[in-house]
């Protein structure tokens, strides 16, 4: 009986680490999809717009980005971020662990043509 209940407690904290983690996964990816289709679709913006916008993202997805942990830039007709930040996650109840998370977005800019709405 007692086995069981080890084996139960157990499977309960693999199940709650694997939850956590991939939500702020799934946050992540989210936030790198918005990321890339605003500068694929922000050829008319300025680089001070781009990066709001990106710290905007960061904020909608509960994620900690702010202005200092990217950069961005413009080459020709590409526009290329690329960031980091940690993101804590509580593995355990009550122990967050510093997760590390990397992007980098180079995309071409399109001018004119459909954008998404807003």
């Amino acid at each position: 009986m007692i086995r069981l209940l080890i084996k139960l407690a157990l499977a309960a904290l693999i199940a709650n680490a694997a939850w956590r983690v991939g939500s702020v996964y799934a946050s992540f990816y989210k936030f790198k999809d918005a990321v890339q289709e605003t500068t694929q679709y922000g050829a008319d913006k300025s680089e001070a717009d781009l990066r709001a916008r990106i710290v905007e993202l960061g904020a909608e997805y509960d994620l900690p980005v702010t202005d200092d942990t990217f950069s961005l830039r413009r080459v020709g007709e590409h526009t290329i971020t690329d960031g980091a930040f940690t993101q804590p996650i509580d593995v355990l109840p009550n122990y967050p662990y510093p997760w590390p998370f990397t992007w980098h977005t180079d995309t071409f800019a399109l001018k004119g043509g459909l954008s998404p709405v807003r």
